[in-house]
Formats: structure tokens, C-alpha cells, sequence
């Protein structure tokens, strides 16, 4: 069964909707709703709540035309985050608000409350598409001797994805072999390139940092941060490195000073419950000791100032953005919670460097009480799309099942899997869902083409993660089709040398997906409004001033999608290989009913 919902009034945070995203303290901001003409809604107001106290806006009309009445009203700006919904009549009831996650005929909480900051906005530049690389394994430009704690693997060696040898197989991994292959990464009309750690560590994944002072030398050095950088702008793409504000490696020198002296400031950086044998880590993990952010000297080194780690490898010559590892996590332990203070200071920090800087966190949970705009800018978006997009393109899988760390995936149907995107993305203000990170896969989980193992189904996803609102995030290797299930084992080098191994569909399928999304306000800028949820299928709108995308994604054969002229127009011009759609003698658009299928279209009047 479908649900049609292109009759309902809409509203996002998008610039058809909210013209002056960041408006002024003091000021006024003005907000639309969008009512189609078939609808029953006659009148609005907005609820806004400015100094804790609720308060009614009247809306009124601001233009009409043949498919639908705009309302507008003009909020007062009393708070740097405003937050507001629409109450309106029309409904079964006579009565309905609007928020972020849709109608209610009921009175809700706060939490999904459109909101609108006055912090300054992620830069422009912070919408293209971002490539993850994992250092160790994308491309080395010479061989360098192994550290005494690796064990040493040719480029063509299987992974070893289990056991004390995954955290120390070495494949020599560098920067300059990443600035050698720029224009492949380019050609997939990349914006960002995301790395993994790079400061040196006693593992292949560098996440315990052993110094923050410099590029590790097992990838090239800090000259090979500078060639890397100024290559990478030279195309217009920018550098996001990879901080663990949450821990060090017990190899560091701040923890070998608070080890080598009780009375050393370093000692205040870490929890000591017993000097200096017993100190608290991440996971239990004794070769990452987790930071006291107490400490005024830590914060100082690390991320509060123009000194500051933080501060030191924005420029020109290394990074333009920062991903903050577990942030979800930072600042956080037992009954201290300082982790606002933690990410308002980054960003503050990063702002007196440059006001063209972007700053993501880690999470894989709602990360809505970080997103409110003076902190994150957006957040790796596991929750509100990649677990919902994976639960509807996973085959069913056998049961019963145990749970791990996080529950197992069911096979969901899409009427479910939109109720969790819209939950999930309803209490995160718009600009955090247009800045998140969305991925349907990372070093950290495995490669979607062996999760979903249908081709088709593969498609489906890659469809999604361009058409979707936030910024997609490729892993490495993913777009040239490798494969394998397990997180550690997913971390497969990439065979330069073995072309016949890259999947040359997939990769002329993700070059046409991202090279399209990379000339479209729509995708990369646009609101989100929902046509039609079927079980099989999804199609949606995204929309922005002067363009507007139609998206259909199916898992699978599906009754037809009809959508009347009067909402998409007559002609529809496909994108990245998409087919032309016209409308029929009967004023309706019929979509594809085959599946899996991922199509989208160009909407004209």
C-alpha cells in the first residue's frame, strides 16, 4: 500500500521555505508553507518560543498560483536558536501542527520544533561530496621500512580482519600515493577528501595518537601534507583531517609525562583513579586513555586557542574542516558533562583561523543535542539515513539472532524506514541535516556491495546517498565495487594495479550519479518533501529556488507510482541515465514500477 502525501502543506528549512537561514539577533526571520490546492487548510499560525515562552504568530498570504497557496509569517529573532511550529486548521479535526517529523492532529513535545540559529552557517563549499580515504590502504608512492610494532604486507596481501596482528598489518599507505590518484578522485565529482588519522600511532589506524605535533613520517611527513593540500585545491577539493579529542595512545607524550611525574600537568589530562597504574580508557582499551576535559592546559593544547592542535593544521597547506572522532562521546564521562563546551570551542576556534572552516562529528545515534548551531555542524549521519536506507535494502535475514553492541537490522518496509528518517532527522535543525554526513558505508562497517549483494539493490543505494539532503560521503574503494562483509576486513587497498578487479559499471554509475549531483542546487542545497511511501518504493522531491528533483527509489516490483501533472509538471528530463518522463492523456506521471531501480528527473513547468 502506498501513501500519497503530496496534497499535504509543507514546510523544511531550505531556502523555498526559510529565504534568510541565519538571520540577524534581534532581528526578524520570515518562514513559508507551502498549502496545495487540495488541500483543506484555509489557515495558519506559528508557535514560537522566544525567552521560554510560547507565543502565536499569524501567517498570511504571501502569493498564490495554480498549484498551491504560500503563507508567510514573520517571527521575531529573540533567542540565538528560534524554534517554532505551525498550528493549522483543515485535518479531521480542525486542528494540526506541523514539525520537523510531520502532521499531528495531537499536541507534541518540543524536540521536533523547526529551528533557525543565528550562529554562522557551514561555508559554501560544505555540500560537495566527500570521499573517505583510509591512509594505510589507498596508495603508497614508496617503500618505507616498517615500524618495529607492524607487521609488514605487500599491497596484494589478504586483510587480516581478526586477532592482535589487524590493528599492526601495514600495508604503507601514504600521502603522496593519495596525491598521485586526485583525478580519479575528482572524476567523481568529489568536493572533500576525509582522512582517517594521519598523526603518527602504533597501528594502522592511527587512532591513538602517539603526537598531534606532526604528520606521521610513515606517510610522507608534513611535506607531504602540504603537496597533498595545495594538489587537492588545485581541483577544488578540500581536506577534512581526523581528531580524537576523546583519547590519546598511551604512547603520546602528554601520557608518558603524566606517567613519568604525579605532579606533572599532564596528569590532569587523564583519569587517574590510582596513579599510575589504573587510569580509565575508551572501551576498556588500555593503549587509548580517555582525556579530562576539565583541564584547562589540555583544552589550551588541544583545541581552545590559535595554539591549539585544532588550530595548527587549518591553512592552506594541510586542512580545510576537521571530523571529530566519537564525539558523541567527548567530554562525557560518569557525572562530567562538558561536551557542549567542548564542541562550541572547536568551532570557535576554527572560526578565528577561518571563517571558510566545517567541523562534523561522530555519532551513530541522534545527535540532536549537539546540532543546535554553535558547535557541529553536522554529524556523521548513521541514525537518520544509512541504518534506515540499509534496514529497507537488506535482504530478510535468518533468524533468531543475537544482538550485539547495537541491534541486529530487520527488513523493514518503507512506510517504517521514512517514520525513522523523519524522527531521526525531525529533531536535528535543517542546516544539520543539509551538513550530515550521510554514507552507506565507512571503514567501520562493511562494504555495501557484499551487505546487499543484489547489483540492483546496490544502485538503490548509491541512488539515495546522492539524492538524499546531506552531504554523501563515499568510502574508498566502494565505487569501483569492492567487496567483503566485516568492518576490519572492508579495509581492503586499493588495486591500482588490478583493473580487471574494479567494477566498471559501478564506477560509470557513480561518476554519472555524483557528476549530476555536483551541478545541482537541488540535490546539494534543496528542501525534502515526500510525494509517496510504499513499501517497495519512495519517491520524494528536493527542492530549491530556480530547480526542483524528482527522486523514485525501489527495492523491488511495485505497483505504479502516479503523480498528477499538477505537482510535477508535464515533462521531466532525466539525470545520470535516467529516461525522459512525460505525463499522460489523463494529467498523470507514471513512474517506473520495475525494481530494484533508483531514477530522477528534472522537473519542469
Amino acid at each position: 500500500m502506498t501513501e500519497f502525501t503530496w496534497s499535504q502543506p509543507h514546510h523544511d528549512g531550505s531556502a523555498l521555505y526559510v529565504p534568510d537561514p541565519n538571520p540577524r539577533l534581534g532581528g526578524t526571520v520570515s518562514v513559508l508553507l507551502r498549502v496545495p490546492r487540495t488541500s483543506d487548510v484555509t489557515s495558519a499560525w506559528v508557535r514560537v518560543i522566544n525567552d521560554g515562552e510560547p507565543e502565536l504568530v499569524r501567517a498570511t498570504v504571501d502569493r498564490q498560483d495554480e498549484r498551491a497557496t504560500w503563507l508567510r509569517a514573520e517571527l521575531p529573532v529573540v533567542n540565538p536558536v528560534v524554534s517554532y511550529r505551525w498550528l493549522l486548521d483543515g485535518g479531521p479535526y480542525g486542528y494540526q501542527w506541523l514539525n520537523g517529523v510531520g502532521l499531528h492532529s495531537h499536541d507534541v513535545a518540543d524536540a521536533a520544533d523547526f529551528r533557525v540559529s543565528t550562529y554562522d552557517p557551514p561555508p559554501p563549499w560544505a555540500t560537495g561530496t566527500m570521499y573517505q580515504i583510509f591512509p594505510d590502504r589507498f596508495a603508497k608512492s614508496v617503500d618505507r621500512p616498517a615500524p618495529v610494532w607492524a607487521k609488514p604486507a605487500a599491497w596484494d596481501d589478504p586483510v587480516i580482519g581478526e586477532g592482535p596482528d589487524t590493528l599492526r598489518q601495514y600495508y604503507g599507505g601514504d600521502l603522496d600515493g593519495i596525491t598521485a590518484h586526485l583525478d580519479h578522485i575528482a572524476s567523481l565529482g568529489v568536493g572533500t577528501i576525509y582522512l582517517t588519522p594521519f598523526f603518527p600511532a602504533e597501528s594502522n589506524h592511527r587512532y591513538n595518537a602517539s603526537t598531534f605535533n606532526e604528520v606521521d613520517p610513515l606517510l610522507g611527513g608534513d611535506e607531504a601534507m602540504a603537496r597533498l593540500s595545495a594538489a587537492a585545491r588545485a581541483r577544488s577539493i578540500h581536506l577534512m583531517g581526523d581528531l580524537t579529542t576523546n583519547h590519546c595512545g598511551d604512547t603520546h607524550e602528554w601520557f608518558q609525562a603524566a606517567l613519568a611525574d604525579p605532579n606533572a600537568p599532564e596528569v590532569g589530562f587523564f583519569f587517574f583513579s590510582n596513579w599510575p597504574e589504573n587510569y580509565d580508557c575508551w572501551w576498556g582499551m588500555k593503549e587509548m586513555p580517555i582525556f579530562d576535559h576539565r583541564s584547562r592546559e589540555l583544552r589550551r593544547r588541544l583545541y581552545d586557542g590559535p595554539a591549539s592542535v585544532v588550530a595548527r593544521w587549518l591553512g592552506p597547506h594541510a586542512l580545510a574542516a576537521w571530523r571529530i572522532d566519537v564525539a558523541n562521546m567527548t567530554g562525557i564521562h560518569g557525572d562530567i558533562n562538558v561536551s557542549r563546551e567542548v564542541a562550541a570551542t572547536i568551532r570557535r576556534t576554527m572560526a578565528q583561523v577561518t571563517s571558510e572552516s566545517f567541523l562534523q562529528a561522530e555519532s551513530n545515534h541522534d545527535a540532536s543535542r549537539d546540532l543546535y548551531g554553535d558547535g557541529y555542524h553536522g554529524t556523521m549521519n548513521y541514525a537518520a539515513f544509512t541504518r534506515p536506507l540499509w534496514q529497507w535494502l537488506l535482504p530478510p535475514q535468518p533468524r533468531p539472532y543475537a544482538h550485539g553492541k547495537y541491534p541486529m537490522l530487520p527488513n523493514l518496509p518503507g512506510g517504517m524506514v521514512v517514520a525513522a528518517m523523519r524522527d531521526l532527522s525531525g529533531v536535528t535543525p535543517w542546516q544539520a541535516t543539509l551538513h550530515a554526513m550521510n554514507l552507506i558505508g565507512s571503514h567501520d562497517t562493511h562494504r555495501i556491495v557484499s551487505l546487499l549483494g543484489d547489483e540492483k539493490l546496490v544502485d538503490v543505494a548509491f541512488g539515495m546517498l546522492a539524492a538524499y539532503p546531506g552531504v554523501p560521503m563515499i568510502y574508498a574503494g566502494d565505487e569501483i565495487g569492492l567487496a567483503t562483509m566485516g568492518p576490519e576486513y572492508a579495509r581492503i587497498p586499493m588495486p591500482w594495479a588490478h583493473p580487471e578487479r574494479w567494477d566498471q559499471r559501478r564506477l560509470a554509475k557513480t561518476r554519472a550519479l555524483f557528476g549530476a549531483r555536483a551541478t545541482s542546487v537541488a540535490l546539494q542545497r534543496g528542501g525534502l518533501r515526500w510525494l509517496a511511501v510504499g513499501d517497495d518504493a519512495l519517491t520524494f522531491l528536493r527542492e530549491a529556488p530556480g530547480e526542483t528533483v524528482l527522486v523514485h527509489a525501489a527495492r523491488a516490483n511495485h505497483e505504479p507510482v502516479q503523480l498528477p501533472a499538477a505537482v510535477v509538471g508535464t515533462e521531466l528530463a532525466g539525470l545520470a541515465g535516467t529516461a525522459d518522463l512525460r505525463s499522460g492523456a489523463d494529467g498523470l506521471v507514471t513512474l517506473p514500477a520495475a525494481g530494484p531501480a533508483f531514477g530522477m528527473w528534472r522537473l519542469f513547468a
